[in-house]
């Protein structure tokens, strides 16, 4: 019997490899891959917004359409010069002073962090093409397949035996693909991007040595950006969460100087970098990052800290400075939504709305608001809106879910509520909201589970109370069956 197992799950196996090569575009070598293009891009659609807003310093989009604009026309012909011209590509400045830039399939980004410190539209153009030149060698397919296949090797015995289809495995986009696709690149994948960077750069004419100075510049911005969170350069867990995909600080000078003598073959005449013209276009966002730096980012940890009042303060001067940027308020909405001025808060929230109507937090904390007031219907018309921009914002779900649980509208409560708990599992309120909401949707089983983890994790509130008053009953009902049998 176990052989005739192993024989199957080998069989498959071997199906699976023949099935799923293709041609890298890089290498023109065939390699194992389980994503389909189509598949890359899906999972590029649905990463997106969570990684704007939520991983690698959140932020939402920058605006300045005229910043784009420029900047976009340089990544338009980088994209062209690679070997996967034939994707989509969107662009987009990621308002964060977190020095980074990243591409998943579908979307090229960086930060106006790292923007605003480049000296020339060369090395921005190299390290746009580095983190396109992932994309274009499948560097987060490869590891997506990587994944898959570990899933195979775990679960492969029960494939073979039941007899599944690989594509209900492999093409797990939602359990799979949204982990790994983000995930940190290999030093080898790094350095695949480095060359791939420099080859598009001198392909579109710019001097390869810029690639260097990037780097420089690279490194600089790191150690400075640590050193603003009372960090040294030296401590590697700085260092694991400032480039979260892409761990440059890896890759040393002397590699990548050595990688531009193989662009020599470009024959590139004239340097067709443009320093004045990048300057002129990047003095407003470089203006406003020192703004961030200065005065909001210190807001930010202040409040972290509880310190509301130097929060307020650093604020102020923020918005002195320049009145025109949605977080400024935003913050300021949330310093009041603390001291538990709902009018005051509102009214910077509103504020940043105007500015820009969608950025995200200022949604969820008009949602908040309607939610700690009472006007339910509003906050949930404002929550909804805000998870439609970052669907994994956990606060959002929590009270969209509590304020669907006030309006007894307990099935639509759940799922929302469900992603609270599973992402905060310590709150002390949400196991005892939830079981209620299953219990009047007459899920016993989750609702006395539910009592259960609210016993666990605050025994002594009003929902300790009342799980501890309901979960007798739900456990007679749970055996009743068992014993009438």
């Amino acid at each position: 019997m176990a052989e005739k197992v192993i024989n199957s799950l080998l069989f498959f196996i071997i199906c699976l490899f023949l099935a799923a090569c293709a041609v890298n575009p890089v290498t023109g070598q065939k390699e194992l891959m389980l994503v389909s293009e189509k598949d890359e891009l899906k999972m590029g659609s649905d990463v997106y917004p969570n990684a704007m807003w939520g991983d690698m310093g959140g932020g939402g989009e920058y605006r300045d359409e005229q910043l784009k604009g420029y900047l976009k026309g340089i990544v338009l012909k980088i994209h062209e010069a690679s070997h996967r011209p034939n994707l989509p590509v969107e662009f987009t400045v990621q308002n964060s002073s977190v020095p980074n830039a990243w591409a998943i399939p579908g979307h090229v980004v960086i930060t106006r962090g790292l923007l605003s410190v480049f000296e020339n539209d060369a090395q921005f153009a190299f390290v746009l093409g580095h983190e396109m030149g992932h994309v274009s060698a499948k560097h987060s397919a490869r590891q997506m397949t990587s994944g898959m296949l570990m899933q195979v090797g775990l679960s492969g015995l029960g494939v073979a035996m039941g007899g599944r289809a690989y594509s209900d495995l492999a093409l797990n986009v939602g359990a799979i693909g949204g982990q790994l696709l983000m995930l940190k690149y290999s030093r080898e994948h790094e350095l695949e991007a480095d060359r791939l960077g420099i080859e598009y750069m001198s392909r579109l004419g710019y001097n390869p040595k810029h690639a260097v100075s990037a780097h420089q510049t690279l490194e600089k911005i790191a150690d400075d950006f640590a050193r603003s969170l009372g960090k040294e350069p030296h401590e590697k867990s700085v260092f694991d969460e400032l480039l979260a995909t892409h761990p440059r600080m890896s890759v040393r000078i002397d590699e990548i100087q050595s990688m531009t003598a193989d662009a020599d073959r470009y024959s590139i005449r004239q340097d067709r970098t443009s320093r004045e013209t990048y300057q002129n276009n990047i003095a407003n966002i470089r203006r406003i990052n020192k703004i961030y730096i200065d005065h909001y980012d210190p807001a930010v940890r202040a409040l972290q800290k509880n310190k509301l009042d130097e929060a307020d303060s650093q604020l102020s001067k923020a918005i002195a400075l320049e009145s025109n940027q949605a977080p400024f308020y935003t913050l300021k909405g949330f310093i009041f939504l603390k001291k538990k001025e709902h009018v005051e808060a509102e009214k910077h929230f509103d504020t940043a709305l105007k500015i820009d109507d969608k950025y995200e937090p200022a949604l969820r904390g008009k949602g908040t608001v309607g939610y700690f007031r009472g006007d339910y219907q509003e906050s949930i018309r404002h929550l909804k809106n805000s998870i439609a921009f970052f669907p994994q914002d956990i606060s959002a779900h929590h009270f969209l879910g509590m304020s669907y649980y006030k309006m007894r509208m307990y099935r639509e409560a759940i799922p929302h509520l469900r992603a609270s708990a599973q992402a905060q599992p310590k709150h002390p309120e949400v196991h005892g909201s939830l079981g209620i909401c299953y219990e009047n949707t007459n899920n016993i089983n989750a609702a006395y589970n539910e009592y259960s983890m609210q016993l666990k994790v605050a025994p002594d509130n009003e929902l300790g109370r009342h799980a501890a008053a309901r979960i007798s009953a739900l456990r007679f009902l749970m055996e009743a069956p068992r014993i009438r049998r």
